[in-house]
């Protein structure tokens, strides 16, 4: 089960270049449901997602190489490529997504939880901004096929 909340940012945190960074190349073959592929770094991966919204089932399966490059050739829309630092917010772990290509300059950052009560009870930090978990805009399978429309960000 994956329990997230997705905000919109008001500004980078200082000192990113301190915090690990992934960098992620995803395609979707099917986005409803979702069903994902993955490479980080050096590790590849296929997903299924549920639908909803902050809470929905996930499951990840291992992908090789090879696997990886001969189902990207199957993915619908765009392929989305973004830098995912991992900034520790304890108990917490942000990760801040910074879109690259056809998505920039669009910045997301999400943060996973254990309970939906404790998603509910997060207060987040002063450089986040709007909450748009609740908005299907922001999901990656949504934006693959439709792009990014920036809207107010307050």
């Amino acid at each position: 089960m994956e329990i997230e909340r997705k905000f919109l940012i008001r500004q980078l945190p200082e000192h990113l270049e301190q915090y690990p960074c992934l960098q992620i190349e995803q395609g979707y073959l099917c986005t409803n449901p979702v069903v994902r592929i993955r490479k980080q770094d050096d590790s590849y991966f296929l997903t299924y997602k549920s639908g909803g919204l902050m809470t929905r089932e996930e499951y990840n399966l291992a992908l090789t190489a090879e696997g990886y490059v001969h189902l990207r050739k199957k993915t619908d829309g765009l392929l989305i490529t973004k830098k995912r630092y991992c900034i520790p917010l304890d108990p917490y772990t942000i990760e801040l997504d910074i879109f690259e290509g056809d998505l920039a300059p669009l910045i997301l950052a999400e943060v996973e939880f254990p309970s939906e009560e404790e998603a509910n009870a997060f207060t987040p930090p002063e450089w986040f901004a709007k909450d748009v978990t609740y908005s299907g805009k922001y999901h990656n399978s949504y934006m693959s096929r439709y792009g990014y429309q920036p809207e107010d960000n307050r």
